[in-house]
């Protein structure tokens, strides 16, 4: 194994590609001089102190009907904001034991009052629900895995849930499954490379579903600048009061609809009503108790790579073709459309 030895390392200009020719190799493999007390590589063991993680403290322990027998487990704990990527480690044993279909919904069950740390719930498979009454550092829910996540604010609180931030940056970034519920706004970067997941958020700050590909959300309030970014994926629905969203979004790559399909819009009134039913949401009560005045005040953001995927589908279905037969021929189909947006 050979680490930080430049002096091995020997660049072949000339038969490179015409931007490799450009290099200057003395320049590019320059080994700055250090003393004996300057390390080029890794030399100290990282100590994570798992061990003293909530979850090897305590949840392991709690869940253990859940993780041994599989009987359900509801719990209500304090938690504080040095409590880090609390319940991904359990999350990990569920996935260990049970595989990835994981356990029934809701057969771990448990409730934080405080401020969680970063990374709250990540990579949780489903059979855990973790809710917070209080609010979420950055990376709340990243790669979510088929869990759910509820965040309301404290009831004592007297804000004003759709102006402030309850979770913070990146939420949900890279989440494949799952639901989550946040009855108050989010940070910047909010499902920023969803693929799978369904979410609720009364609010959003810049660059929301970024390079999104999958799933489903809904933002119940305004969202910051450049939303939809690189979004080829998914769909999501915004509520535009204000008839000024299509300034803040960016769309590159998606097109803002109406919603006009009865279907469409009967889903997307039950995930609000799920979504006031879990977290009390005044909000999402306001919505529903106005919903013909509320309904069309809704964008549809569909990305226009997903839309022709959707078509070709349906051209594949209606050939007779079904399931990873449909899937392929669509997959072929856009590849050879020049209309795509997306890239090759």
């Amino acid at each position: 194994r050979t680490l930080a030895q430049s002096d091995r390392l020997h660049l072949r200009v000339s038969s490179g590609p015409e931007k490799v020719r450009g290099l200057d190799p003395p320049h590019s493999l320059y080994r700055p001089a250090g003393g004996p007390d300057v390390a080029a590589f890794c030399r100290i063991r990282q100590e994570h102190r798992l061990e003293r993680s909530l979850d090897r403290t305590f949840l392991f322990k709690l869940c253990e009907p859940a993780l041994e027998e599989g009987k359900q487990v509801h719990a209500t704990l304090p938690i504080r904001n040095v409590n880090r990527v609390v319940g991904t480690l359990l999350g990990s044993e569920v996935t260990r034991r049970f595989g990835a279909a994981g356990l029934p919904d809701d057969t771990i069950r448990l409730k934080f009052n405080g401020s969680a740390g970063q990374s709250f719930g990540a990579f949780v498979p489903r059979g855990i629900t973790l809710s917070i009454e209080g609010d979420a550092n950055d990376y709340c829910g990243k790669g979510l895995s088929g869990g759910r996540i509820v965040i309301v604010p404290p009831r004592s609180s007297t804000f004003d849930p759709q102006s402030n931030i309850i979770v913070g940056n990146v939420a949900f970034y890279g989440a494949t499954a799952g639901e989550a519920f946040i009855r108050g706004m989010a940070g910047e970067r909010f499902c920023v490379r969803n693929s799978g997941l369904t979410a609720v958020v009364e609010a959003v700050g810049d660059h929301g579903c970024e390079y999104m590909t999958g799933g489903t959300v809904a933002i119940l309030g305004p969202t910051g600048r450049n939303f939809a970014a690189g979004m080829s994926g998914g769909i999501a629905y915004v509520l535009d009061e204000e008839g000024d969203f299509a300034l803040r979004c960016n769309a590159q790559m998606v097109d803002l609809e109406p919603l006009t399909d009865e279907k469409e819009l009967a889903a997307l009134r039950s995930l609000i009503e799920r979504h006031r039913d879990l977290t009390g949401s005044n909000r999402a009560d306001a919505i529903l108790a106005d919903w013909h005045r509320s309904a069309p005040r809704f964008v549809k953001v569909f990305p226009r790579d997903y839309k022709r995927m959707l078509a070709a589908i349906e051209r594949a279905t209606e050939e007779g073709l079904s399931g990873e037969e449909a899937l392929g021929a669509a997959f072929e189909a856009n590849i050879r459309d020049m209309a795509r947006v997306g890239g090759n």
